[in-house]
This record gives C-alpha cells, structure tokens and sequence, in this order.
C-alpha cells in the first residue's frame, strides 16, 4: 500500500483549528525574516528599507509534531497620524484580536523608545501570552545588549537571530507550552494522521478515508487530483483599485486601500466560498515597467506579483476606466497570456465614467470602450469582460460567476473521438494560409487541460502558420467553448514517435 503525505482536506478548511501566532513589533526588526524562516518560504517581502510589509501575511509551520498558524504584520508605530501606518496599525490590530499568542520582535541594536513601550502596553491589555524576541543576537557582545530589553516589563524574553536561526527553537517552545491543544485542533490532527500514515500500514478507520483519496478523479495526462480550490490573481498597474476589489469580494478589509500608487507590497490572499467552490484570490503588488521601480521592495514585489500569477488558475486583470486601456495593461495582460493563465477583464471604476461623472464630460459609451480594450488587448480576445465599481461593491457576484465558469472551461477536456468529428467538419480551404505552408492533418488529441493543449499529427514537422494557427483556434472555441483561456497548439510529424501524445 502507498505512503501519503499530503492530507487531502485542503489546508485553508484546517486553519480554523490550528492555534495562531501573531509576530508584532515596529518597522524594520525583522519580523518578516522570522515568518519566512518558521514557514520556510519567502511568502513575505523581506529588505532593509522600513515598512516593507503592510498587509496581514499568513503562513503555516510546525514544531514538535503539532501544527500552528503564523500572520506578519505591518511595522507599527501608535498613534501615527499618516494614513498607511495607520492602516497597517488596524491590520494589526486585527490580528491581535485573531492571535493565540503574541511574539513582540525588537532589535537588539538599537536602544529602547518609548514606541516599544507603547506597544508593550498595548499587547498586555489583550490578557494573551506575549513572548519579547530580541532579534539580531549574533554574538556574545549584542547578547549582553539583549537583556537591557528586560525592562520593557515582559518575563519571557528570548534572544534570537532570525537570519541565523539561532535561540528560535527555545522561544517555539515555550510559546508550545503556553497554549494548550484544543479539541478541534486535536480532531484535525487525529484526521491527517489516519490519511497520513509514516509507514506502509494504514491506521485502523482509515480505510474509508483511502478509498475516497483513490476515488478522486485526475486528469488522464496529468496524473493531478480534481482541485478543491480555484486560485484567482489580481493583478493590473498600480492604483487601478485591485485591493478595494478584494475587500468587495471578501466583504472583508483585508487589504489596506489608499489613494497612494504602490500600497500593496506583499501578496494577501483570503478564500471565497461560492455555490460549493473556493475560490482563492490573491492581491497582488501593482505591476509597473522596470524603469519605474526604483526602491527594492517596489522590484520585490513586482517580482512576487508574477510568481503568484504563474501559480494562480485565473487572473482578474483590473483596468481604470478613468485612464482608459494603457499599453502597461496590455503588457500586463501578456503576462498572463503566455504563461497560459484563465483571464478575466474587469473594467472598475464605471460609474466614474457613467452614472458618478463630475467633470462636464458625456458619460462613456460601452461599445466604444470595448472596441479600444479589445483593440489594445486584441491577444485577449477569449477573455470575458466585467464593468463594475469595486468601491461600490456592485458587480462582485458577477464576478464569482465568470470565475467559476473560466475555471471549469480551463480544466475542460474533448476525447480524441469528438476531435476527429470535428476535423471532419473543417473546411481548411477557408483558412487565410499561403498553399507552400499549408499541411495535411491526419488526426488531432487533446494532450492537457489549464491549459487546454492539443497535438496535430500531420505530414510534416513544421511549426503552423500564424493564420492557420488562429483559423483553428477559432474554430475550437466555436465548437467546444474554452471561455476565457487560451488555447496552445502543438504540431507533431505522424512518423516522429508517440511520447507525450496519450490521451
């Protein structure tokens, strides 16, 4: 019998019952070195310039056989008058109401201010275990400097390198011991172990739970389980409102929203449940031209914001009707498009245009708008378009609805039979094609879905002509669909062998 490793319950439905632990402290202590060493990824931006992070960051990590959850927050100054580090303050205080345990962060190489006093006080008034690391203990001289941060008041105080890795094992521990596991927690844990099994035995009631993960449908080339859960980028330039647009389709504030160009840094996700279906949406950093990014943080997370589109299944690219479609959107939009992503367009801000217009101008008409969007974004032409005003909340659930449905048309898949049918029906001699570069197809399979990949097998290995290409393309979506993905198309020669060509 196989080994399994990974649970099948997603990790999200498991969140709720793990304990939680806040990481607090002022700009530039290294709160976000200490998340991605505990989560052992880079989930969050990490650099020397202050107030790098701004949104809540949550991450997952274990010690000692149990499992725990982890939020970065933004750097903190009480009583900040200006609006991000105000904002990034009610992130944090959001996750000092969500926390099981609080982990203040300092920097042994500076000296103590009255905003680290500030924030003692405010952590003991939420009668939560709070633990003092002294981060950057590198040596035995700063180590002596560490205890000075005893007098902040605080009796579990631990001197810790975060970069190193060093004193992090003794602070995990004592945080283990001042939470006591839960009954849900234990539940959930008792579940994984029975699908989990170290050994080649399963545990005893664990059969069922086997039977179901072997029932699971994959994909017949890919080998993959049925996804339980859709990931949707956000993403667009900057300011053109993608975190207004993820606080409408949360209900939540999760993200800071400001009027100032570049607030988002890090990515925040938060999951929607929609008619049976999650959906994952990540707001990413607004994504500007190399030339435009002159502090590392902004490089970071453009950066980041193209990782998390590579990984995400559908990309909501967000464009401001105000300024109409600029040539960023549609390099944007390429980015998307050849990494073979789902894309959504969604026009926000409308009614600024519309219904809201202020500035003595006629209100926009839709079919010219869309004429330029499709003009300027003419690669996009499978994508779907929404008008809406995220500020408003209108339209968000026509939202959800388009992603859903994008996100089944990508993992759709065609047998080899109905292919054949339809290449019977084809009449070639229509397509715009130059005789010398036309070929003779024998067949045609669908090799993989997200996204949908076909295999042409014909007389000769030769990469399709940019208009026959196109042609079929076109008459794939008339006949099966494949709303707002793109389609790839692979040539292979009949007599050049048969790997990778199974369906």
């Amino acid at each position: 019998m196989p080994t399994y490793r990974k649970s099948v319950a997603p990790a999200r439905a498991r969140a709720s019952a793990l304990p939680l632990i806040a990481i607090i402290g002022r700009p530039n202590v290294g709160k976000s070195t200490l998340f991605n060493r505990l989560t052992r990824s880079r989930r969050s931006i990490v650099g020397d310039e202050p107030g790098i992070t701004r949104d809540r960051i949550y991450g997952e990590f274990e010690w000692a056989g149990r499992q725990y959850r982890l939020v970065d927050t933004g750097g903190i100054v009480p009583d900040d008058p200006e609006l991000i580090p105000t904002e990034i303050f009610n992130q944090a205080k959001v996750a000092l109401g969500e926390a099981d345990a609080l982990v203040l962060v300092v920097d042994a190489r500076t000296e103590l201010a009255s905003p680290d006093y500030d924030l003692v006080r405010l952590l003991l008034h939420g009668n939560k275990p709070v633990f003092l690391a002294v981060n950057k203990v590198e040596s035995d001289a700063t180590a002596a400097e560490a205890e000075n941060f005893r007098r902040l008041g605080l009796r579990n105080v631990f001197p810790i390198s975060s970069e190193h890795g060093l004193g992090i094992g003794e602070l995990l521990d004592a945080i283990a011991e001042a939470i006591p596991a839960t009954a849900g927690e234990s539940e959930a844990q008792i579940e994984e172990d029975a699908i989990e099994p170290e050994s080649g035995t399963l545990e005893p009631g664990a059969e069922e739970a086997h039977r179901r993960l072997d029932a699971t449908p994959r994909h017949r080339t890919h080998g993959e389980f049925e996804q339980h859960e859709t990931s949707v980028a956000i993403i667009g330039r900057p300011n053109v409102g993608k975190s207004t647009l993820l606080n409408a389709l949360t209900g939540t504030t999760r993200a800071i929203v400001s009027p100032i160009a570049g607030t988002t840094r890090d990515a925040v996700d938060e999951v929607v449940e929609f008619e049976g279906s999650k959906l994952r949406f990540v707001d990413t950093a607004g994504i500007r031209r190399k030339g435009k990014t002159r502090m590392m943080a902004e490089k970071l997370s453009v950066v980041m914001a193209r990782r998390h589109l590579e990984a995400a299944d559908v990309a909501l690219l967000v464009i401001d009707a105000t300024e109409g479609v600029l040539a960023n959107d549609a390099t944007i939009g390429g980015y998307a498009h050849e990494s073979g992503r789902s894309v959504i367009l969604v026009v926000n801000k409308w009614d600024a245009v519309t219904t809201g217009r202020s500035d003595g101008k006629p209100p926009a008409d839709r079919e010219i708008f869309e004429r330029q969007l499709r003009r300027v974004l003419k690669y996009l032409d499978y994508a779907p378009v929404i008008y809406l005003s995220a500020l408003e909340g209108k339209g968000m659930r026509r939202v959800l609805q388009e992603v859903k449905t994008v996100a089944a048309e990508r993992r759709k898949r065609v047998t080899t039979g109905q292919m054949n049918r339809f290449l019977e029906r084809i009449d070639f001699q229509r397509a715009p094609v130059p005789m010398a570069k036309r070929i003779r197809i024998f067949y045609m399979t669908q090799a993989a879905v997200a996204p949908p990949t076909f295999v042409l097998f014909t007389d000769r290995d030769v990469k399709l002509h940019f208009a026959f290409e196109r042609f079929l393309e076109n008459q794939i979506r008339e006949a099966f669909g494949f709303k707002g993905t793109p389609i790839w198309i692979k040539v292979k020669a009949r007599n050049a062998g048969n790997e990778g060509t199974r369906d």
